[in-house]
Order: C-alpha cells, then sequence, then structure tokens
C-alpha cells in the first residue's frame, strides 16, 4: 500500500461505495471506514424479526437502483447483483376494491386511472417515453454541471418537474389518477404541494415504464455487496467496524470522502458551523413483518404488485405528509409497503412472507403508530393482523440509532423543501466540496439528493478526481 493514499471515504453506504468504487476503477489508491459491521448504510439485509425471514431495514424497491447511471456504469451484475422484477411495479387501491397501477405497458396503467384520465396520463408522460439514460443522466445531477444531454427534453421535463404535484394533476378529472400522483410525490416526504414534488411523481412513474421498480436477489445487501466486491477487485480496502470520531483518526491521505449527513461532516473534519443553516425533514415509522402467508389485498391488483400504496385520496395524503411536517401525530398515514418475496421466496421460509410499510411521522417522534399503520392496512386487506408472526418496530429513535446519517429519523438526509428542494446541501459551485480543500461530501444530501442509486457518490469522486489530477 502507498504511504499516502488518494482518498478515504468514510461510510459505505451507497453512495460512499459508489465514490470509492468510482476512483478505484480510475486507479487511485482508496480505503473505505464503516463504523457498523458490515457495508450497506440504507441498503442492507437483516433478519429483524425470525430466523429466515431476511428484511430490508430501509429501503427495498429500486426503481433508481437499476436506473441508475453510475450502477449501469460498473460491472455489478459480475459481482452478484440481480434485479427481480414484479409482475406490476406498482399497486395503488382504493376502497372499492379497484387499484390504479404501474408497470411497463403505459395503455394498461393508463387504463386503469379511468377512461377520463387515460388520455392526459399518456400525454404527460408521452414526451419522456424511450429517453430514460438521457433524462437520468441529465435529472440526476447538479443543475449547473454543464450542458444537458439532451436539451429539449431536460427543458421539458424541467417545467413539468418544477411544479407542485397538486398543480401537475389538475390535468386529471379523477380520484384515481390524482391519488396515484400525489402518491409518488410523497416519496418526497414533504407536502404535495411543494415545489418540484410534481417532478418526483413524473420521475417514478417514468421509471415504472421504463426500467420497473425491482428489488436485487436476496435482498437491498446485494447491492452493497456487490459494490464492495467490485471495490476489492479493484485493488481497494473497506474496514468495517470503525467509527471515525476525528478527520486525524484517518490515514494520510489526499482526499476524504465522507458519505455522513453535513452535522457530523462540520463535527469530525472540524467545520464549525459550516453546514449550521441546513435543515432535517420529517421521519417515518417502519414495520418489517414475518408473515404467514401473502397479505390479503382487497384489490387483486395489490397482490400482484412489488409496492403498494395506501391512500386513497390525494386529499388524505396530502394531511398526512402535512401532519408529519407540522409535527403532529399520525391519525390516518399515507403509507409506502413493499412485498418482496413475492418474487424473491428466497426470503422467507417455504410458504411465509416478509413485507414491510411505514407511514410519516415528525422528526424525533417518540410514539407508536403501530396501532394506526394496522388500522390503514386492514382497510384494504382485512384479515392482514391474522397473519402476523413477528413484526419489528423502528420508529426515529430507532432509524437513527441504525443510521447515523437519519437524523432526527430523516431517511433522505435532509428536508426537501424550498431551496432545499434544489440546492443542497448549501449554495455551491461544487456541492461536494466543502471549505476544507481535500474534505468533500457524497451522501445523499448532495445532488442529486436521496434514493439508492449512487449518484451522489459518483458525482462527488468525478469532483474528487478532477482536485487529483489537477494537483
Amino acid at each position: 500500500m502507498p504511504s499516502m493514499l488518494d482518498a478515504v471515504v468514510v461510510g459505505a453506504g451507497p453512495n460512499g461505495l459508489t465514490a470509492a468504487a468510482e476512483l478505484a476503477r480510475r486507479g487511485f489508491a482508496v480505503e473505505v471506514f464503516e463504523a457498523a459491521g458490515t457495508v450497506g448504510g440504507g441498503a442492507r439485509t437483516e433478519e429483524l424479526t425470525l430466523p429466515g425471514f431476511r428484511h430490508d431495514p430501509c429501503s427495498a424497491v429500486h426503481p433508481l437502483g437499476i436506473g441508475s447511471p453510475a450502477f449501469a456504469g460498473m460491472p455489478l451484475a459480475a459481482h452478484g447483483l440481480e434485479w427481480l422484477q414484479p409482475e406490476l411495479a406498482l399497486a395503488h387501491p382504493f376502497p372499492d376494491g379497484s387499484a390504479a397501477v404501474l408497470n411497463g405497458s403505459v395503455g394498461e396503467s393508463a387504463m386503469s386511472l379511468g377512461a377520463q384520465d387515460a388520455g392526459a396520463y399518456r400525454r404527460l408522460v408521452a414526451p419522456y417515453l424511450g429517453h430514460w439514460d438521457t433524462l437520468a443522466q441529465d435529472f440526476l445531477r447538479t443543475p449547473w454541471d454543464g450542458l444537458p444531454r439532451d436539451p429539449y427534453r431536460w427543458v421539458r421535463f424541467g417545467l413539468d418537474a418544477l411544479q407542485p404535484a397538486t398543480l401537475l394533476s389538475r390535468r386529471f378529472r379523477g380520484e384515481k389518477a390524482r391519488g396515484l400522483f400525489a402518491g409518488l410525490a410523497a416519496h418526497a416526504i414533504a407536502p404535495v404541494n411543494g415545489v418540484a414534488t410534481g417532478g418526483i411523481a413524473l420521475l417514478f412513474a417514468l421509471a415504472a415504464h421504463e426500467k420497473g421498480w425491482p428489488m436485487p436477489r436476496g435482498g437491498s445487501q446485494s447491492i452493497s455487496d456487490a459494490l464492495a466486491s467490485y471495490i476489492r477487485e479493484q485493488g481497494g480496502t473497506i474496514r468495517t467496524g470503525t467509527e471515525v470520531k476525528r478527520l486525524d483518526e484517518l490515514p494520510p491521505a489526499r482526499a476524504y470522502i465522507f458519505d455522513t449527513s453535513p452535522t457530523a461532516l462540520a463535527r469530525i473534519a472540524g467545520l464549525g458551523r459550516a453546514y449550521s443553516g441546513y435543515r432535517y425533514g420529517a421521519s417515518c415509522f417502519k414495520i418489517d413483518y414475518a408473515l404467514s402467508g401473502p397479505v390479503p389485498w382487497t384489490a387483486k391488483e395489490a397482490r400482484r404488485a412489488g409496492t403498494v400504496h395506501i391512500g386513497p385520496t390525494a386529499g388524505e395524503i396530502d394531511s398526512a405528509l402535512s401532519a408529519a411536517v407540522a409535527g403532529r401525530d399520525p391519525r390516518v398515514p399515507f403509507l409506502i409497503t413493499a412485498q418482496p418475496s413475492l418474487v424473491d421466496p428466497s426470503r422467507a421460509p417455504e410458504g411465509r412472507h416478509v413485507f414491510w410499510a411505514y407511514g410519516h411521522v415528525p422528526a424525533g417522534w417518540e410514539g407508536d403508530a403501530t396501532d394506526v399503520i394496522e388500522r390503514q392496512l386492514e382497510r384494504f386487506a382485512p384479515g392482514f393482523r391474522d397473519l402476523v408472526l413477528a413484526r419489528a418496530v423502528a420508529g426515529p429513535p430507532q432509524l437513527a440509532a441504525r443510521n447515523a446519517n437519519y437524523v432526527g429519523g430523516d431517511i433522505a438526509c435532509g428536508a426537501f423543501s424550498g431551496f432545499q428542494t434544489v440546492i443542497r446541501p448549501k449554495l455551491a459551485r461544487v456541492p461536494y466540496a466543502t471549505a476544507h480543500p481535500a474534505v468533500f461530501l457524497c451522501s445523499s444530501a448532495t445532488p442529486p439528493g436521496p434514493g439508492v442509486h449512487g449518484m451522489s457518490g459518483h458525482h462527488a469522486a468525478k469532483a474528487v478526481w478532477r482536485r487529483l489530477r489537477a494537483s
């Protein structure tokens, strides 16, 4: 090993691992330090309930993972990553037993919204179909980082994307289309009348049509393990079980890259109040279930979907998100649920299933939302509670303890509101650089933001290798 490393990465989440891989494959000497006993960050898989039931403590479904330009540029399949596609990417059930769906067929998805809105939906997505590769590269980056690859669609998408979901969905007349769209926008963990929530909804819809909403065989840990394997193949080193509290605890290096919250970076690197204005957002209350059988959804479409959204109307969804952001206890939560064992039987013993659901709660909330979540599930899957063999519950304190980047339980590592919607972590030409010339930030607090796609790590690595080659 050289006397001085080219780069040290702190934090082995998807972005930290991607940054390390990008640098190692270009011949730089890289070492990764991770406080936990295994790599993964927000992409882990563990037995949280009963033996043989393998759960994803955070993310489970990865539309931006399979659609990531960074991941596509690495031979991750050769390192064990295999994507499994459910029959339907998403189902959004309604009280009458019907459901809106998203899958590879735009026509089928549009017709599930009802004849009155099928045409409007097709017209919304039509300009972008068949252009995912350039759209993803242009959207999943810092907006001012060079010219877009497809300027026409970048501008057109931007005009749609900057709108609140409530405004963009005014083209729909029925509650089904508006409910589906609000549910997609709710992945921002912000009220759906916020700026750019329309872009979140549109991006997830396009991903369903172009790439699907898949799950990795074996769980989300497979993404992290594939990245780690590739890093080692390229000569990089990974050290787990090593918490970093100060910059001088790390070996000498030309650059230090942090897959941490801005708060932790400032503390470790001695940057003072550099990120004192950075705001964290609302949190989640997540339950991982071991079930004796599949979820008994009333809507037949939900039985075939990898992801199911629970919140019948746009108004109900917005109320749930607004309550969480405003600090109010959840009453009727909007739920995002995932059914990994529908497509991957290896995740549970034969005939059994794993399932997770989360609703939104205030940051740092210490209450118990189990009952309100399960009452919401019973509305659309009567008899659900009878199938529960065991549950693992995680509110904001548990989420924050599990992953230090989830400050106050904020799984997005930063609020999606105001200027911070597009300017993260603060206004800068190179948002991955810091006041310290050798220190960089690559977590989801940087553009393009949250999600298991590695693009923050990819762009941070680009900033690092430009700096290293110039020095």
